[in-house]
């Protein structure tokens, strides 16, 4: 469950099979702290809600049942017709709205559905709703692609670490021995993007924690993948150590070049600096 604030209102929601859910309890708190129910249920009763949620559950939701919507459309503006979340839910099979008991209790509406309340509630409210949500939801994004980023330097570095193991360690190494292999792979790929080894990057920078791939940019993480890449394909090949630095120096130069390029590195990033 997470929250967002606007307005000085804290606003709930939560993710259902990729859809966002809202909960109008909160927004309908900006117009009346302790009356938010009535207010949910003088709104859901109006006949312009009604039509249009029931439009919304025939687009999204197969198992719709249109007849109970018809039924409640024709009543929708009588002075003695009432309405309540739970029941447009039980009676229609409805899905845009839920309702939640519990500690984090109240009534959710899918995004489409929330926007829809907030602007009944307050113009101002919803497009303030609608900024600080679409924010965060970017922040989201742009998290997930430097996991992913990531995600895909640590795959290659598998990769990399298991033509290690099948090629260049022999049988019967002592523990010691086998680190230091990686550690020395490892570091082919720091002198070939870097020119510094690990440790020399340690002893550079005492007061920072992790390592020198920790600090990268994303420029240097993509050609980082590549490399490990391109020298597993070396090591199987069979190429020396020192060939294979060589040619990944070259080619971490050339690469670095294109990504250093900044409308090239802006089409990569997917705009990241926005």
């Amino acid at each position: 469950m997470a929250k967002i604030n606007v307005m000085n209102k804290e606003i709930s929601f939560y993710t259902v099979n990729e859809d966002d859910y809202i909960c109008i309890t909160d927004i309908a708190k900006y117009k009346k702290e302790d009356g938010s129910d009535d207010i949910i249920r003088n709104w859901i009763r109006n006949r312009n809600t009604i039509e249009f949620l029931g439009i919304w559950e025939q687009l999204n939701n197969p198992d719709f049942k249109p007849v109970e919507f018809d039924g409640f459309r024709k009543m929708a503006g009588l002075n003695s017709f009432t309405l309540t979340p739970k029941q447009w839910i039980e009676t229609t099979n409805a899905i845009g709205i839920i309702s939640k008991s519990g500690r984090y209790g109240g009534t959710y509406a899918h995004k489409d559905i929330a926007f829809e309340f907030a602007s009944w509630i307050s113009v101002e409210f919803k497009l303030y709703l609608i900024k600080e949500f679409q924010r965060l939801k970017d922040q989201e994004r742009k998290q997930l692609g430097w996991d992913i980023r990531r995600n895909l330097a640590k795959i290659n570095y598998r990769i990399h670490t298991d033509a290690i193991k099948e090629n260049l360690i022999p049988a019967k190494l002592s523990k010691a021995q086998i680190n230091y292999i990686y550690a020395s792979e490892a570091d082919i790929l720091n002198m070939a993007l870097f020119g510094i080894t690990a440790a020399q990057w340690r002893d550079e920078n005492p007061d920072k924690k992790g390592n020198i791939r920790d600090y990268v940019n994303v420029s240097q993480l993509v050609c980082l993948a590549n490399l490990e890449n391109l020298n597993a394909l070396f090591i199987n090949e069979g190429l020396p150590q020192e060939i294979r630095l060589d040619r990944l120096n070259k080619i971490a130069i050339q690469q670095m070049r294109i990504l250093a390029d900044g409308s090239r590195l802006k089409r990569l990033e997917g705009s990241k600096d926005e």
